[in-house]
C-alpha cells in the first residue's frame, strides 16, 4: 500500500459515519508542517497568515507552539474580531478603507494596542483620521515595501503589484510624515516577496521553466536582501524603536530568515500545504487539509460523478487554480467539463472501484480558501476524528 493509499484508508475509516461533502485537517500532518516551518525559520518567530488558516481553533493551536508569535490578518474587520477574541498581536497585511472599523479601533484601547494597520500612502492616514469619529487612541502603523524584481531598466517587472514604496528614501519620508502626525505610531515594516515565496521552482515535466524560475528567484533574493537592508536602516534612522521587520512566506522561510534586517517571518500556507506548494526544491510538506465529495453517479466505464467540487482558487485563471482529485490516486477531470458548480465527472481506472456514496478526496489549490466552502473542519488524528472546529464561515464570518 502506498503512503497515499494508506492516508485514504485512514480518512475513509475516520469519516465512515459522516456524509460528504466535508472537510478535514490531519492534525499529525498539520503539526509536522508547523515543526518544519520553525526549523526552517532558524530561530526567528513566525507570524501566522490567517488567510491561509481561517479557523480560530487552529490559529490558537499553532500559536501555542514555540517558534510562532502573532497573526497576519487580511481585513480590518477580521483583525478587530481576532483582537476581541484574545489574540493580542494582529498585523493587518493590507491597507483598508473600512471607516467604521477605524472608528472602532481608534475608540478602544485594547483594540488599538493589539492591531497594527498597513499604510503605503499618506492618503490612507487621511482616511483613518477622517474615520476616527472622536476616537483618540494612537493607531499602530506598518509600512509595506515593494519587493518586485525590476530588470532591463524597469521595463521588465516580476512580482505582485502591491506597495508603491520601493526605495529607502520613499519609506523614510513616509516614516517622517507619520512621526510628525499626532495619533499614529510607526512600529513595523513588511515586505512580501510573493515571486519567491509563492512560486514553485520545480515544475513536473518542465525542467527548463523550473531552471528559469530558480535563476529568477536567486537574483530576486539577492536584490531584495540588499534593498531591504537599506530600507530598514533608513527607517530606523527616523524611528529607532521599530518593533519588527516582517518578510517572507512559506516558500522562502529559510532564505528570508537568513537576512539580518528581518526580525520575523510570515507563513501560513505551509501548515495546510495545498497543491500549489508541491513544487518546491527547498522543502516538502505533508498535505494536511482536504475535502471530500461523494460519488453520486456512474455514467459509464472509467467514469464517476461527484457532487459539486468546483472550488477554484484566486489568482490568474488556469488549471493550477483548480482543486486536484487526490484520493484515490489516478482520477482526473474530463477536459470538456472540469470541476463543476453542482457536479464533477472524474475519469480514470479507479472510478470502476468506486460505489455510489463513496468519498473522493480533493486538495484545494490554495490554503485557507477551502474554508470558505465549509463551515466545519473535522480534526483527524490517526484514523479517528478527535474533534471539530468551525471555520470563519462556520462562525458566521465572511470577511471577503
Amino acid at each position: 500500500m502506498t503512503p497515499r493509499a494508506a492516508d485514504r484508508a485512514r480518512y475513509d475509516r475516520a469519516t465512515a459515519q459522516l456524509d460528504a461533502p466535508l472537510a478535514l485537517v490531519d492534525l499529525d500532518a498539520f503539526d509536522a508542517n508547523a515543526e518544519d516551518l520553525v526549523r526552517r525559520a532558524g530561530g526567528k518567530p513566525i507570524r501566522v497568515a490567517s488567510k491561509s488558516v481561517r479557523c480560530r481553533a487552529l490559529l490558537e493551536r499553532v500559536l501555542e507552539r514555540d517558534g510562532f508569535a502573532g497573526i497576519m490578518s487580511f481585513t480590518l474587520a477580521e483583525s478587530l474580531w481576532l483582537a476581541r477574541s484574545g489574540f493580542d498581536d494582529v498585523l493587518l497585511a493590507y491597507p483598508s478603507a473600512d471607516r467604521a472599523g477605524f472608528a472602532e479601533l481608534a475608540a478602544d484601547p485594547k483594540l488599538a494596542a493589539a492591531v497594527t494597520v498597513m499604510v503605503d500612502d499618506p492618503a490612507q492616514l487621511e482616511l483613518i483620521d477622517r474615520a476616527r469619529d472622536g476616537g483618540t487612541e494612537e493607531v499602530r502603523i506598518c509600512l509595506e515595501l515593494d519587493t518586485s524584481l525590476k530588470l532591463l531598466g524597469g521595463r521588465v517587472r516580476i512580482g505582485a503589484l502591491r506597495s508603491p514604496l520601493r526605495e529607502a528614501a520613499q519609506l523614510a519620508e513616509l516614516a517622517r510624515t507619520i512621526a510628525r502626525r499626532p495619533g499614529f505610531r510607526l512600529v513595523g515594516l513588511m515586505a512580501y516577496e510573493g515571486h519567491v515565496a509563492g512560486v514553485g521552482d520545480s515544475l513536473a515535466g518542465r525542467p527548463i521553466r523550473s531552471r528559469a524560475i530558480r535563476l529568477m528567484q536567486g537574483a530576486a533574493r539577492k536584490e531584495l536582501a540588499a534593498r531591504r537592508a537599506a530600507v530598514v536602516r533608513a527607517v530606523r534612522a527616523v524611528t529607532p524603536d521599530l518593533e519588527f521587520v516582517n518578510g517572507g512566506g512559506t516558500g522562502s522561510v529559510q532564505h528570508t530568515a537568513a537576512e539580518d534586517a528581518v526580525t520575523e517571518i510570515a507563513a501560513g500556507s505551509g501548515l495546510y500545504v495545498p497543491r500549489l506548494f508541491d513544487n518546491y526544491t527547498s522543502f516538502t510538506g505533508r498535505p494536511a487539509a482536504l475535502f471530500a465529495q461523494p460519488v453520486v453517479r456512474r455514467p459509464g466505464v472509467g467514469v464517476i460523478t461527484v457532487l459539486g467540487g468546483g472550488y477554484p482558487a484566486s489568482g490568474a485563471a488556469g488549471a493550477d487554480r483548480l482543486p486536484v482529485p487526490y484520493l484515490p490516486e489516478g482520477l482526473r477531470y474530463d477536459s470538456q467539463e472540469g470541476p463543476g458548480e453542482v457536479q464533477t465527472p472524474l475519469l480514470g481506472a479507479p472510478a470502476d472501484d468506486l460505489l455510489i456514496g463513496d468519498k473522493v478526496w480533493f486538495r484545494h489549490a490554495k490554503a485557507g480558501e477551502m474554508c470558505e466552502r465549509f463551515d466545519t473542519l473535522h480534526l483527524i488524528e490517526g484514523d479517528r476524528v478527535t474533534g471539530t472546529a468551525p471555520t470563519y464561515r462556520g462562525e458566521g464570518r465572511t470577511f471577503l
